[in-house]
């Protein structure tokens, strides 16, 4: 059954990821290549397999927050992993489809505080699991900075 828990994870992590690609992906050909680009921003090749990673990190996050016995602070932590889920989709949303530079650096701001909050209380109930989400906090912080480049270069 554990390992149930983990594909159930998996499938809905690679769901989000999955469906923020369609949007994207639709966008770089065309509007994206037309974005004045930051000096520092990777090349886009770069993208696909460090947010594939994040994703499984996240993953193994939640399985494991979801393996602790039922309380209070584990329903916390993982409501707010569903929150900072959909925070990210919504991001992909709003920067690529919405093509709205501005809007998007507010709500990856917001995004980031929640992951932080996820992190945090993930971290109270099992601390290795800070291992697993911090990279991801650290992406979406350079992530934020990518945004508000884009956004001051594009406006």
């Amino acid at each position: 059954m554990r390992w149930l828990a983990l594909l159930f994870w998996i499938v809905v992590c690679f769901a989000v990821a999955a469906l923020g690609a369609r949007w994207n992906v639709r966008e770089i050909p065309g509007w994206y290549r037309t974005l004045m680009r930051p000096s520092f921003a990777p090349p886009d090749r770069i993208f696909g397999p460090v947010w594939s990673l994040l994703y499984l990190f996240m993953a193994i996050s939640a399985w494991r927050i979801g393996q602790e016995p039922p309380s209070q602070l584990r329903s916390t932590a993982l409501l707010l992993f569903v929150v900072q889920l959909g925070l990210n989709l919504a991001w992909s949303w709003i920067f690529f489809r919405k093509h709205a530079l501005g809007t998007a650096l507010a709500e990856i701001l917001a995004l980031w505080v929640a992951i932080g909050a996820t992190t945090i209380t993930f971290g109270r109930l099992v601390p290795w699991t800070v291992w697993l989400m911090a990279p991801y906090w650290a992406w979406v912080s350079f992530a934020s900075v990518l945004n508000g480049a884009f956004w001051k270069l594009n406006r």
